[in-house]
Protein backbone atom coordinates (compact mmCIF):
# COMPACT_ATOMS: atom_id res chain seq x y z
CA UNK A 1 0.00 0.00 0.00
CA UNK A 2 3.11 2.64 0.82
CA UNK A 3 4.36 2.04 -2.50
CA UNK A 4 0.83 2.65 -4.47
CA UNK A 5 0.25 5.85 -2.72
CA UNK A 6 3.56 6.65 -3.29
CA UNK A 7 2.95 6.28 -6.84
CA UNK A 8 -0.46 8.08 -7.37
CA UNK A 9 0.96 11.01 -5.21
CA UNK A 10 3.69 11.71 -7.60
CA UNK A 11 1.52 10.97 -10.38
CA UNK A 12 -1.01 13.32 -9.11
CA UNK A 13 1.76 15.98 -8.76
CA UNK A 14 2.84 15.71 -12.29
CA UNK A 15 -0.67 15.57 -13.47
CA UNK A 16 -1.34 18.45 -11.60
CA UNK A 17 1.09 20.46 -12.66
CA UNK A 18 0.40 20.14 -16.77
CA UNK A 19 -2.97 20.73 -16.27
CA UNK A 20 -2.44 23.94 -14.05
CA UNK A 21 0.67 25.04 -16.09
CA UNK A 22 2.65 24.62 -12.95
CA UNK A 23 6.60 24.73 -13.25
CA UNK A 24 7.28 20.94 -14.37
CA UNK A 25 10.87 21.06 -12.73
CA UNK A 26 9.46 21.95 -9.34
CA UNK A 27 6.59 19.55 -9.42
CA UNK A 28 9.35 17.03 -10.30
CA UNK A 29 11.38 18.41 -7.38
CA UNK A 30 8.29 17.64 -5.17
CA UNK A 31 8.52 14.52 -6.39
CA UNK A 32 11.42 13.87 -5.12
CA UNK A 33 10.40 14.66 -2.13
CA UNK A 34 7.63 12.07 -2.10
CA UNK A 35 10.50 9.72 -3.07
CA UNK A 36 12.60 11.02 -0.08
CA UNK A 37 9.80 10.32 2.44
CA UNK A 38 9.11 7.08 0.70
CA UNK A 39 12.96 6.03 1.55
CA UNK A 40 12.31 7.49 4.89
CA UNK A 41 9.44 5.32 5.85
CA UNK A 42 11.24 2.52 4.69
CA UNK A 43 14.23 3.47 7.19
CA UNK A 44 16.76 4.72 5.56
CA UNK A 45 18.67 7.54 6.82
CA UNK A 46 18.89 11.03 5.32
CA UNK A 47 22.84 10.50 4.79
CA UNK A 48 22.55 7.25 2.99
CA UNK A 49 19.14 9.14 0.83
CA UNK A 50 21.34 11.96 -0.38
CA UNK A 51 24.20 9.36 -1.29
CA UNK A 52 21.42 7.65 -3.31
CA UNK A 53 20.43 10.85 -5.18
CA UNK A 54 24.02 11.32 -5.89
CA UNK A 55 25.08 8.43 -7.84
CA UNK A 56 22.06 8.94 -9.95
CA UNK A 57 22.78 12.28 -10.81
CA UNK A 58 26.01 10.85 -11.74
CA UNK A 59 24.82 8.16 -14.03
CA UNK A 60 23.71 10.97 -16.31
CA UNK A 61 26.48 13.31 -16.52
CA UNK A 62 26.75 12.17 -20.25
CA UNK A 63 23.38 13.32 -21.23
CA UNK A 64 23.93 16.52 -19.45
CA UNK A 65 27.18 17.42 -21.48
CA UNK A 66 25.35 16.48 -24.53
CA UNK A 67 22.45 18.81 -23.45
CA UNK A 68 25.18 21.31 -22.99
CA UNK A 69 26.84 21.08 -26.43
CA UNK A 70 23.49 21.02 -28.05
CA UNK A 71 22.63 24.21 -26.41
CA UNK A 72 26.14 26.14 -27.63
CA UNK A 73 25.26 24.05 -31.06
CA UNK A 74 21.89 25.61 -31.98
CA UNK A 75 23.15 29.12 -30.90
CA UNK A 76 26.31 28.88 -33.70
CA UNK A 77 24.17 27.42 -36.01
CA UNK A 78 21.61 30.26 -35.93
CA UNK A 79 24.60 32.69 -35.86
CA UNK A 80 27.16 31.08 -37.88
CA UNK A 81 23.91 31.55 -41.22
CA UNK A 82 23.71 27.75 -41.18
CA UNK A 83 20.37 27.11 -41.02
CA UNK A 84 19.84 31.12 -42.17
CA UNK A 85 21.45 28.96 -45.37
CA UNK A 86 19.49 25.96 -45.44
CA UNK A 87 16.42 27.66 -45.36
CA UNK A 88 16.91 30.12 -47.62
CA UNK A 89 17.95 27.66 -50.16
CA UNK A 90 14.82 25.17 -49.82
CA UNK A 91 11.93 27.22 -48.46
CA UNK A 92 11.18 28.55 -51.67
CA UNK A 93 10.82 24.79 -53.45
CA UNK A 94 8.63 23.70 -50.66
CA UNK A 95 5.32 22.92 -51.13
CA UNK A 96 3.22 24.41 -47.63
CA UNK A 97 0.73 21.94 -48.39
CA UNK A 98 2.67 18.83 -47.68
CA UNK A 99 5.09 20.44 -45.88
CA UNK A 100 4.34 18.66 -41.98
CA UNK A 101 5.27 15.43 -43.45
CA UNK A 102 8.47 16.45 -45.27
CA UNK A 103 9.29 17.43 -41.72
CA UNK A 104 9.00 14.02 -40.83
CA UNK A 105 10.20 12.42 -43.73
CA UNK A 106 13.30 14.44 -43.06
CA UNK A 107 13.53 14.20 -39.33
CA UNK A 108 12.96 10.67 -39.99
CA UNK A 109 16.10 10.42 -42.65
CA UNK A 110 18.85 12.52 -39.72
CA UNK A 111 18.04 10.07 -36.87
CA UNK A 112 18.39 7.51 -39.09
CA UNK A 113 21.78 8.91 -40.05
CA UNK A 114 23.07 10.16 -37.12
CA UNK A 115 21.12 7.55 -34.54
CA UNK A 116 20.05 10.33 -31.69
CA UNK A 117 16.61 11.94 -31.27
CA UNK A 118 18.38 14.98 -29.16
CA UNK A 119 20.59 15.73 -31.88
CA UNK A 120 18.21 15.30 -34.61
CA UNK A 121 15.90 17.50 -32.57
CA UNK A 122 18.44 20.24 -32.16
CA UNK A 123 19.69 20.22 -35.98
CA UNK A 124 17.46 19.14 -38.62
CA UNK A 125 14.08 19.78 -36.06
CA UNK A 126 14.95 23.61 -35.46
CA UNK A 127 15.45 24.03 -39.37
CA UNK A 128 11.88 22.12 -40.05
CA UNK A 129 10.33 24.39 -37.32
CA UNK A 130 12.11 27.60 -38.60
CA UNK A 131 10.83 26.98 -41.96
CA UNK A 132 7.26 26.17 -40.51
CA UNK A 133 6.98 29.40 -38.67
CA UNK A 134 8.18 31.00 -42.10
CA UNK A 135 5.46 29.28 -44.10
CA UNK A 136 2.75 29.87 -41.28
CA UNK A 137 2.52 26.00 -40.11
CA UNK A 138 1.58 26.31 -36.50
CA UNK A 139 3.69 24.76 -34.53
CA UNK A 140 1.47 22.16 -32.93
CA UNK A 141 1.19 20.12 -36.67
CA UNK A 142 5.06 20.84 -37.61
CA UNK A 143 6.47 19.98 -33.70
CA UNK A 144 4.22 16.73 -33.87
CA UNK A 145 5.75 15.59 -36.71
CA UNK A 146 9.70 16.66 -35.36
CA UNK A 147 8.72 14.20 -32.54
CA UNK A 148 7.82 11.26 -34.08
CA UNK A 149 10.31 11.82 -36.94
CA UNK A 150 13.25 12.04 -34.29
CA UNK A 151 12.73 8.89 -32.76
CA UNK A 152 11.76 6.94 -35.35
CA UNK A 153 15.59 6.44 -36.45
CA UNK A 154 16.22 6.90 -32.86
CA UNK A 155 14.39 3.37 -32.25
CA UNK A 156 16.04 1.31 -35.55
CA UNK A 157 19.28 3.26 -35.96
CA UNK A 158 22.49 1.36 -36.15
CA UNK A 159 24.04 4.24 -34.34
CA UNK A 160 20.93 4.64 -31.84
CA UNK A 161 22.29 4.65 -28.05
CA UNK A 162 18.79 2.76 -27.41
CA UNK A 163 19.02 0.74 -29.92
CA UNK A 164 22.52 -0.68 -27.97
CA UNK A 165 21.04 0.04 -24.76
CA UNK A 166 18.11 -3.09 -25.39
CA UNK A 167 20.54 -5.02 -27.37
CA UNK A 168 22.99 -5.20 -24.37
CA UNK A 169 20.55 -5.78 -21.95
CA UNK A 170 18.86 -8.79 -23.88
CA UNK A 171 22.01 -10.11 -24.75
CA UNK A 172 20.21 -10.24 -28.13
CA UNK A 173 22.06 -8.91 -31.83
CA UNK A 174 21.66 -5.22 -32.48
CA UNK A 175 21.43 -6.19 -36.40
CA UNK A 176 18.67 -8.65 -36.02
CA UNK A 177 16.60 -6.52 -33.87
CA UNK A 178 17.29 -3.75 -36.50
CA UNK A 179 15.68 -6.32 -39.30
CA UNK A 180 12.72 -6.89 -36.54
CA UNK A 181 12.10 -2.91 -35.68
CA UNK A 182 12.26 -2.22 -39.82
CA UNK A 183 9.61 -5.14 -39.71
CA UNK A 184 7.05 -3.59 -37.37
CA UNK A 185 7.29 -0.25 -38.18
CA UNK A 186 6.69 -0.41 -42.00
CA UNK A 187 2.44 0.04 -41.16
CA UNK A 188 3.01 2.32 -38.40
CA UNK A 189 5.19 4.49 -40.64
CA UNK A 190 2.88 4.80 -43.89
CA UNK A 191 -0.28 5.35 -41.77
CA UNK A 192 1.85 8.31 -40.36
CA UNK A 193 3.02 9.71 -43.87
CA UNK A 194 -0.85 8.93 -44.89
CA UNK A 195 -2.05 11.31 -41.91
CA UNK A 196 0.44 13.82 -41.75
CA UNK A 197 -0.18 14.23 -45.80
CA UNK A 198 -3.84 14.72 -45.04
CA UNK A 199 -3.96 16.75 -42.09
CA UNK A 200 -0.58 18.33 -41.46
CA UNK A 201 -0.75 21.56 -43.57
CA UNK A 202 -4.02 22.89 -40.50
CA UNK A 203 -5.24 25.31 -43.28
CA UNK A 204 -3.13 27.99 -42.41
CA UNK A 205 0.51 27.55 -44.36
CA UNK A 206 0.84 29.69 -47.45
CA UNK A 207 4.01 30.45 -50.10
CA UNK A 208 6.95 31.97 -48.26
CA UNK A 209 7.38 35.31 -49.70
CA UNK A 210 10.50 36.57 -51.16
CA UNK A 211 9.86 39.91 -48.20
CA UNK A 212 11.01 37.06 -45.86
CA UNK A 213 13.40 35.47 -47.43
CA UNK A 214 15.46 38.52 -47.85
CA UNK A 215 15.46 38.83 -44.16
CA UNK A 216 18.04 36.20 -44.30
CA UNK A 217 19.83 37.60 -46.82
CA UNK A 218 19.89 41.00 -45.77
CA UNK A 219 21.33 39.71 -42.29
CA UNK A 220 23.81 37.16 -42.87
CA UNK A 221 26.63 36.50 -45.46
CA UNK A 222 25.23 32.88 -47.33
CA UNK A 223 28.47 31.71 -48.50
CA UNK A 224 28.59 28.00 -49.55
CA UNK A 225 31.03 27.62 -46.67
CA UNK A 226 28.28 28.20 -44.13
CA UNK A 227 26.83 24.81 -44.57
CA UNK A 228 30.02 22.98 -43.61
CA UNK A 229 28.73 22.15 -39.76
CA UNK A 230 25.74 20.86 -41.11
CA UNK A 231 27.60 18.54 -43.50
CA UNK A 232 29.76 17.42 -40.37
CA UNK A 233 26.98 16.22 -38.12
CA UNK A 234 25.93 14.30 -41.12
CA UNK A 235 29.04 12.74 -42.10
CA UNK A 236 31.13 11.70 -38.87
CA UNK A 237 28.93 9.62 -37.00
CA UNK A 238 28.88 7.61 -40.82
CA UNK A 239 32.86 7.13 -39.48
CA UNK A 240 31.78 5.85 -35.61
CA UNK A 241 32.64 8.89 -34.59
CA UNK A 242 31.00 9.75 -31.31
CA UNK A 243 28.11 11.95 -30.86
CA UNK A 244 30.19 14.30 -28.15
CA UNK A 245 33.16 14.72 -30.62
CA UNK A 246 31.04 14.94 -33.17
CA UNK A 247 29.48 17.93 -32.02
CA UNK A 248 32.30 19.60 -30.68
CA UNK A 249 33.79 19.68 -34.31
CA UNK A 250 30.64 21.01 -35.64
CA UNK A 251 30.63 23.81 -32.93
CA UNK A 252 34.79 24.56 -33.85
CA UNK A 253 33.97 25.23 -37.68
CA UNK A 254 30.78 27.35 -36.81
CA UNK A 255 32.99 29.68 -34.50
CA UNK A 256 35.34 29.59 -37.12
CA UNK A 257 32.68 30.29 -39.69
CA UNK A 258 31.04 33.03 -37.08
CA UNK A 259 34.27 34.86 -37.16
CA UNK A 260 34.98 34.79 -41.16
CA UNK A 261 31.47 35.30 -42.83
CA UNK A 262 29.45 37.06 -39.89
CA UNK A 263 32.26 38.97 -38.46
CA UNK A 264 31.59 38.03 -34.98
CA UNK A 265 34.38 38.57 -32.18
CA UNK A 266 34.91 36.12 -30.27
CA UNK A 267 33.58 37.76 -27.04
CA UNK A 268 30.01 37.76 -29.23
CA UNK A 269 30.26 34.17 -29.83
CA UNK A 270 30.80 32.99 -26.53
CA UNK A 271 28.43 35.14 -25.34
CA UNK A 272 26.10 33.93 -27.96
CA UNK A 273 27.17 29.97 -26.77
CA UNK A 274 25.97 30.59 -23.01
CA UNK A 275 22.83 33.02 -23.73
CA UNK A 276 21.79 32.13 -27.09
CA UNK A 277 21.31 34.02 -30.74
CA UNK A 278 19.35 36.97 -30.42
CA UNK A 279 18.57 39.42 -33.45
CA UNK A 280 17.90 43.04 -33.11
CA UNK A 281 15.73 42.39 -36.43
CA UNK A 282 12.31 42.03 -35.17
CA UNK A 283 11.00 40.07 -38.29
CA UNK A 284 14.42 37.96 -38.26
CA UNK A 285 14.00 37.36 -34.36
CA UNK A 286 10.71 35.31 -34.82
CA UNK A 287 12.27 33.27 -36.46
CA UNK A 288 15.70 32.62 -35.50
CA UNK A 289 16.14 33.88 -31.49
CA UNK A 290 17.50 30.62 -29.64
CA UNK A 291 19.81 28.39 -28.48
CA UNK A 292 22.65 28.68 -26.04
CA UNK A 293 23.19 26.51 -23.11
CA UNK A 294 20.76 28.92 -20.76
CA UNK A 295 17.99 27.46 -23.39
CA UNK A 296 19.06 23.81 -21.97
CA UNK A 297 18.46 24.74 -18.11
CA UNK A 298 15.33 23.01 -18.31
CA UNK A 299 16.41 19.87 -19.69
CA UNK A 300 19.22 19.63 -17.76
CA UNK A 301 16.91 20.20 -14.44
CA UNK A 302 14.69 17.57 -15.77
CA UNK A 303 17.76 15.16 -16.39
CA UNK A 304 19.06 15.90 -13.43
CA UNK A 305 16.11 15.03 -10.69
CA UNK A 306 14.59 12.62 -12.69
CA UNK A 307 17.82 10.74 -13.03
CA UNK A 308 18.31 10.84 -8.90
CA UNK A 309 14.83 9.04 -8.65
CA UNK A 310 16.77 5.90 -9.79
CA UNK A 311 18.98 5.67 -6.85
CA UNK A 312 16.21 5.71 -4.63
CA UNK A 313 13.95 2.64 -6.64
CA UNK A 314 17.18 0.69 -6.50
CA UNK A 315 17.55 0.99 -2.86
CA UNK A 316 13.99 0.68 -1.49
CA UNK A 317 11.06 -1.72 -2.19
CA UNK A 318 9.05 0.61 -4.28
CA UNK A 319 10.96 -1.46 -7.87
CA UNK A 320 10.06 -4.75 -5.99
CA UNK A 321 6.31 -4.73 -5.41
CA UNK A 322 5.43 -3.28 -8.78
CA UNK A 323 7.18 -6.58 -9.99
CA UNK A 324 4.79 -8.54 -8.40
CA UNK A 325 1.95 -6.35 -10.12
CA UNK A 326 3.35 -7.21 -13.02
CA UNK A 327 3.27 -10.70 -12.19
CA UNK A 328 -0.01 -10.46 -11.54
CA UNK A 329 -0.70 -8.57 -14.16
CA UNK A 330 0.68 -11.20 -17.00
CA UNK A 331 -1.04 -14.15 -15.81
CA UNK A 332 -4.22 -12.25 -16.76
CA UNK A 333 -2.93 -10.70 -20.41
CA UNK A 334 -1.05 -11.13 -23.24
CA UNK A 335 2.69 -10.42 -22.84
CA UNK A 336 3.29 -7.75 -25.13
CA UNK A 337 -0.03 -5.61 -23.33
CA UNK A 338 2.09 -6.55 -20.17
CA UNK A 339 4.85 -5.13 -21.56
CA UNK A 340 2.97 -1.89 -23.07
CA UNK A 341 1.56 -1.48 -19.42
CA UNK A 342 4.69 -2.04 -17.89
CA UNK A 343 6.30 0.57 -20.17
CA UNK A 344 3.75 3.57 -19.95
CA UNK A 345 4.01 3.45 -16.07
CA UNK A 346 7.87 3.48 -15.84
CA UNK A 347 7.74 6.35 -18.52
CA UNK A 348 5.30 8.24 -15.93
CA UNK A 349 7.57 7.56 -12.88
CA UNK A 350 11.33 7.32 -14.69
CA UNK A 351 10.61 10.70 -16.40
CA UNK A 352 13.49 9.92 -18.95
CA UNK A 353 13.87 6.84 -21.27
CA UNK A 354 16.84 5.50 -20.75
CA UNK A 355 15.41 5.06 -16.80
CA UNK A 356 12.18 3.72 -18.64
CA UNK A 357 13.58 0.70 -20.70
CA UNK A 358 15.97 -0.55 -17.87
CA UNK A 359 12.90 -0.49 -15.18
CA UNK A 360 10.58 -1.84 -17.93
CA UNK A 361 13.19 -4.89 -18.94
CA UNK A 362 13.87 -5.57 -15.17
CA UNK A 363 10.01 -6.40 -14.61
CA UNK A 364 9.44 -8.49 -17.88
CA UNK A 365 12.79 -10.26 -18.03
CA UNK A 366 11.86 -13.43 -16.15
CA UNK A 367 7.99 -13.21 -17.98
CA UNK A 368 9.16 -13.42 -21.31
CA UNK A 369 11.79 -15.62 -22.23
CA UNK A 370 11.97 -15.12 -26.31
CA UNK A 371 15.20 -12.40 -25.56
CA UNK A 372 14.31 -11.16 -29.07
CA UNK A 373 11.04 -11.05 -28.87
CA UNK A 374 11.60 -8.99 -25.66
CA UNK A 375 14.11 -7.08 -27.28
CA UNK A 376 10.93 -5.89 -30.09
CA UNK A 377 8.92 -5.46 -27.37
CA UNK A 378 10.94 -2.96 -25.33
CA UNK A 379 11.63 -0.85 -28.55
CA UNK A 380 7.88 -0.79 -29.58
CA UNK A 381 6.98 0.24 -25.78
CA UNK A 382 9.41 1.96 -23.75
CA UNK A 383 11.35 3.65 -26.41
CA UNK A 384 8.94 4.91 -28.07
CA UNK A 385 6.19 6.03 -25.27
CA UNK A 386 8.35 7.90 -23.04
CA UNK A 387 8.19 10.95 -25.42
CA UNK A 388 4.62 11.12 -25.04
CA UNK A 389 4.90 11.81 -21.37
CA UNK A 390 4.62 15.42 -20.82
CA UNK A 391 6.96 15.92 -18.20
CA UNK A 392 9.28 13.05 -19.41
CA UNK A 393 12.58 14.67 -20.54
CA UNK A 394 12.51 12.29 -24.31
CA UNK A 395 10.17 14.33 -25.05
CA UNK A 396 9.96 17.60 -23.05
CA UNK A 397 13.68 18.11 -24.77
CA UNK A 398 12.74 17.92 -28.36
CA UNK A 399 9.53 20.59 -27.54
CA UNK A 400 11.64 22.86 -26.06
CA UNK A 401 14.80 22.75 -28.41
CA UNK A 402 12.16 23.18 -31.36
CA UNK A 403 10.10 25.79 -30.08
CA UNK A 404 6.70 23.18 -30.40
CA UNK A 405 3.78 23.45 -27.73
CA UNK A 406 3.12 20.52 -25.25
CA UNK A 407 0.20 19.98 -26.85
CA UNK A 408 2.22 18.58 -30.06
CA UNK A 409 2.78 15.45 -28.36
CA UNK A 410 -1.54 14.96 -29.42
CA UNK A 411 -0.05 15.05 -32.83
CA UNK A 412 2.91 12.33 -32.64
CA UNK A 413 1.03 10.20 -33.72
CA UNK A 414 3.83 7.57 -35.14
CA UNK A 415 4.33 7.14 -31.41
CA UNK A 416 0.99 6.15 -31.01
CA UNK A 417 0.31 4.05 -33.47
CA UNK A 418 3.37 1.60 -33.66
CA UNK A 419 2.94 0.09 -30.09
CA UNK A 420 -1.40 0.37 -31.11
CA UNK A 421 -0.68 -1.60 -33.81
CA UNK A 422 2.20 -3.75 -32.02
CA UNK A 423 -0.81 -4.67 -29.51
CA UNK A 424 -3.04 -5.69 -32.31
CA UNK A 425 -0.10 -7.58 -33.68
CA UNK A 426 0.81 -9.56 -31.04
CA UNK A 427 -2.43 -10.19 -29.13
CA UNK A 428 -3.52 -12.24 -32.38
CA UNK A 429 -0.38 -13.79 -32.60
CA UNK A 430 -0.75 -15.31 -29.12
CA UNK A 431 -4.18 -15.99 -29.64
CA UNK A 432 -3.72 -18.07 -32.54
CA UNK A 433 -0.82 -19.90 -30.97
CA UNK A 434 -3.36 -20.49 -28.13
CA UNK A 435 -5.93 -22.06 -30.55
CA UNK A 436 -2.59 -24.41 -32.16
CA UNK A 437 -2.13 -25.98 -28.59
CA UNK A 438 -5.76 -26.71 -27.65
Amino acid sequence: MPEFITLMLFTTILLCSIITGFSLVAALFFGLVVFVLYALYRGFSIKSILQMIWNGIKSARTVIMVLTLIGVLTALWRAGGTIPYIIYHSVQYIDPRYFVVFAFLLCCLMSILIGTSFGSASTMGVICMTIGLSLGIDPFYTGGAILSGVYFGDRCSAMSSSASLVSELTGTNLFINIKNMLRTSIVPFLLTVAIYTTTGHGGSATPVSNEVLSVFSDNFQLAWAVVIPSIIIIVLPLFKLNLKKTMLTSIAFSAVICIAYQDMSISEILRTSVVGYSSTDSDLAVLMNGGGIFSMIKSISIVSISSSYFGIFRNTRLISKIRDWVVILSQHSSSFFTTLVTGILMSIISCNQTLATMLTYELNNNLIHDKYKLAIYLENTSIVIAPLIPWSIAGAFVLDTVGAPTSSILYSVYLYILPLYSLIVETIAEKRLKLKRV
